[in-house]
């Protein structure tokens, strides 16, 4: 069975609908494969830690699909989020924070790198 691991780092900062299409385009992808059955996990990384707190918003125009894949949202980069002051919106949400690799200058990252020792590709966004 194929493993995917999607990472969203368009910032909706940047106000662009290039950032938006890209977080629609993973969160498809996500909902593509959940249908699938397939073993599927969403991360939000870099300033994409600034989506959750937008996706949770019921007038969001992602809303919808982000309530479609939640369940296989794995969690949010907490050096990440600490770093782009996403960090307290993201607690709001619920989802997890996470910090397990000690990186310099950083409380820690969410190691991407543990997705290819479990046999996920990585498709970025």
């Amino acid at each position: 069975m194929s493993k995917t691991a999607i990472i969203i780092y368009s910032d909706p900062k940047s106000g662009s609908e290039e950032a938006l299409g890209r977080l629609f385009n993973g969160l498809f992808l996500a909902y593509e494969l959940k249908e699938k059955g397939k073993d599927v996990a969403v991360v939000f990384q870099g300033a994409g830690t600034r989506w959750p707190a937008q996706l949770v918003k019921a007038d969001h125009a992602a809303h919808a699909l982000y309530e479609a894949v939640k369940d296989v949202v794995a969690g949010v980069c907490g050096g990440c989020a600490d770093v782009f002051g996403a960090t307290e919106d993201a607690r709001k949400t619920g989802l997890k924070l996470d910090y397990e690799k000690a990186i310099p200058g950083t409380p820690g990252v969410l190691d991407l790198s543990s997705y290819l020792d479990e046999g996920y590709s990585l498709v970025t966004f």
